[in-house]
């Protein structure tokens, strides 16, 4: 009895070495945001596709798709957002296995102007979240982004500019099921980069980011591609 108790743990233990996260390695995560108006009307469709990788290619870490339907009043440069996600998770390391997620998010965009130089946004998002084997639970997001050109007076055409962002989660709920609880804080991210107007409607960024957990934290690359069409 003591033998096989014995290799019950061991075994344990390396699946739990396999599965523990490699902070001192850097990940990247490749990303395509869009944003589309309908002509001469107060609704669109914005949306983003990531392809984040634990090691920078060669081990997935998620793939996601995300779309939604936007509203902006009048005047108020406020956009609100109604949107479905979907995300499939990997696990760290030699293992293919993947685990899947449903997600109902609403969302508002505040931009915000300070000075001549300084480009706010404010953006509140909130989640329904459907994680296989889970309980269904909640989650509450707020990033405020920060765009500074610096060969320009704005974020015109060619203008190069420092992009700056720190965004904070909280779980609403802190049972996920089957006796598993997760913390309240769920995670902050932040994130420091440079980025390049090309025109009115594309702008690229490249920039680090470093996110942090209860458990781990980690820093990734982040290239991304901005969209206006």
């Amino acid at each position: 009895m003591k033998i096989r108790l014995s290799l019950i743990c061991f075994f344990i233990s390396i699946n739990l070495t396999n599965a523990q996260v490699e902070e001192s390695q850097t990940g990247a995560w490749f990303m395509y945001f869009y944003n589309h108006q309908f002509s001469e009307r107060q609704w669109g469709i914005q949306g983003d596709f990531q392809y984040r990788d634990w090691q920078g290619l060669g081990d997935m870490e998620q793939l996601m798709l995300r779309s939604g339907l936007t509203f902006t009043p009048k005047d108020s440069g406020v956009m609100f957002t109604l949107g479905y996600a979907n995300i499939t998770s990997g696990q760290f390391g030699d293992s293919d296995d993947t685990s899947n997620e449903s997600r109902i998010y609403q969302e508002a965009l505040i931009p915000q102007k300070l000075g001549n130089r300084f480009y706010l946004t404010h953006r509140f998002r909130y989640e329904q979240r459907f994680v296989e084997n889970q309980d269904f639970r909640t989650r509450y997001r707020y990033n405020l982004f920060l765009n500074v050109p610096l060969n320009k007076k704005t974020l015109s055409e060619k203008a190069i500019y420092a992009a700056l962002y720190n965004e904070l989660f909280i779980n609403g709920q802190t049972d996920i099921g089957d006796n598993r609880t997760v913390e309240l804080f769920d995670r902050n991210r932040t994130y420091l980069g440079f980025g390049y107007v090309l025109n009115p409607k594309i702008k690229f960024q490249l920039g680090w980011m470093n996110q942090k957990t209860n458990n781990w934290g980690k820093g990734q690359w982040q290239v991304s591609m901005h969209h206006k069409f």
